[in-house]
Parts: structure tokens; sequence; C-alpha cells
């Protein structure tokens, strides 16, 4: 960790427990915020040649435009494939799925999330994520799967309760457990036991939900979609901990695909896994 990381921290930790001493729900909503904001910000990255040749789409969602690409394959099987990328992540980490996915006959859509990439905004979470997927799906024709990272299988896992049609779901090292995230924020910024109840609070009252609602680990049993699960047993942001009552659980629909070294980002950028999901969409 750098000084100017460090003095972020320090940051805010002081704001948040400054806020709280006024209004523990005005110190909740500004951790929330920050919870929820990608922290490398949105710098300029050049455009990887696959995307160059790629026809650029959008929506308008709530106010923000979110922007992503559009493959057509030269022999196409009929079938729509989504890649949506991860926390402090972007679309074009996912280049070489590219053209696998389109010498296979799959039409390709891929979006900067919400906050992340070239699309507006400056946060995301996980309902909202959801949401997004839920809006390309009803725009651009019903998807026959969805590959997700971290945030993003999450977030996948909870739209695909609302798209009958899906197909194929591809869960790439997802967030399992909102609460491990959250237990993990509060312990990198040192904050106290008393803010996580008042953020948890906060999530609960401005979702309408609760919190167990937001983990794929409670979405994937409300689902049939035929489901690849790949994660990394060394998983130090979404633990493998997390995973293994929901390998115990033994659902029908769900395969599971364990690396070993990966970690949480290096797995989707391995050849067999690339291999692996390129077969399960296949097949």
């Amino acid at each position: 960790m750098n000084l100017a990381q460090r003095i972020a921290i320090n940051f805010y930790k002081t704001k948040i427990n400054a806020l709280a001493i006024i209004s523990p729900k005005k110190a909740a909503e500004y951790a929330f915020k920050i919870f929820c904001t990608p922290y490398s910000g949105k710098p300029f990255r050049p455009e990887p040649t696959n995307f160059l040749e790629a026809q650029k789409v959008s929506i308008d969602f709530e106010g923000l435009t979110i922007r992503g690409w559009h493959w057509q394959p030269k022999e196409p099987n009929g079938k729509k494939i989504l890649i949506a990328h991860g926390f402090d992540s972007f679309s074009y980490r996912f280049e070489k799925y590219i053209q696998p996915l389109l010498k296979s006959g799959f039409e390709v859509f891929a979006f900067d999330a919400p906050g992340h990439g070239i699309s507006d905004g400056k946060t995301i979470n996980a309902l909202l994520y959801s949401e997004v997927m839920i809006k390309i799906n009803n725009m651009f024709g019903n998807l026959y799967g969805i590959m997700a990272h971290s945030i993003g299988g999450l977030a996948a896992s909870l739209a695909a309760e609302h798209l009958p049609a899906l197909q194929k779901l591809i869960l790439i090292a997802p967030a399992v457990e909102t609460t491990t995230a959250i237990d993990g924020f509060i312990k990198f910024l040192g904050l106290g036991n008393d803010i996580k109840q008042e953020l948890t609070s906060y999530i609960v009252d401005f979702s309408q939900k609760p919190i167990t609602y937001f983990a794929t680990s409670s979405a994937v049993k409300k689902i049939t979609t035929s489901t690849l699960w790949l994660h990394d047993t060394e998983d130090r942001i979404c633990t493998f901990e997390d995973v293994k009552p929901v390998i115990a659980l033994h659902l029908p629909h769900i395969e599971f695909y364990l690396t070993t070294g990966l970690g949480h980002s290096k797995i989707y950028r391995e050849g067999k896994t690339v291999k692996k999901i390129i077969d399960f969409l296949k097949k």
C-alpha cells in the first residue's frame, strides 16, 4: 500500500467516524458510497483490436448511458452471449473470449458497468448491475448465456431469476456473500462493528431486500438455469470458504470447475478456463 492509499484510507475512516457521531445513517450512506465506488477511477485505456472492430452500442439506464460493443459471427448459431466484468474492471479484459465465441457462432455483447470503463456513473452495486443486464436482454433480444466475473457474477445470478429464456449462466469467481464483502470493507478501513451494523441496515433499507438476498449462494437456489461456476481455491477476494456450502448442496443445475493458484483474476485469463467456458456454451 503506497502513501497516497494510506492517506485516502485514513481520510475515509476519519470522515465516516465523524459522521457517525452526528448521524449514524449519514455515516452509513457515505460508507456505502465508498463501498460501491471503483478505486481506480476511469483512466484512459487503449481500445483492443477486437473492440475497434465491434459495433458500438449503448442503453440509457436511470439517466446514465451504459456503453458497450456488439459482434456478429460469420456463421451465426442464433445465440446471444453477454460478457459482464467485475468490480473496478472493464470489458477490454475479456478480449481473448471474443474470437473463440465468434468462431463458435455466438453473437457477443459486452458492456462496461455503470461507474466503469467508458460508461457513465461513479458507483455500482449488484442490484443496479442486475437491472442493467435485464434491460440489455430486453433491448437486444433474449440472451442465451451470460458470462460474468466477481460482482458481475452476483448480478448475473440475481438477473437470471427474471430471464426465463436464459439457458446458460457462467459465474467466474462470483461474489458469493455480500456479508463477507462488507466484513472485508470494514476491516480494510479499520472501522468498528457499529459502522458495520449501520452499513448493513442502510443496504437493507436502500434496497428493500434482506442482506441475504445479495448472495450468489442464495440466488442460484432460485433458478434452474444450467450453470458453470468457476472458482479458485486460493481466491482472496471472493473466498472459497463461501463456496464450499454451495458445493455441498449438490444442486443438479450447477457444474463446478475449481482451480488452485490462479486467484480472483487470473482464473478468467487462463487458456484452460477459456476452453472450458466455450465448451460449456457449445454443449
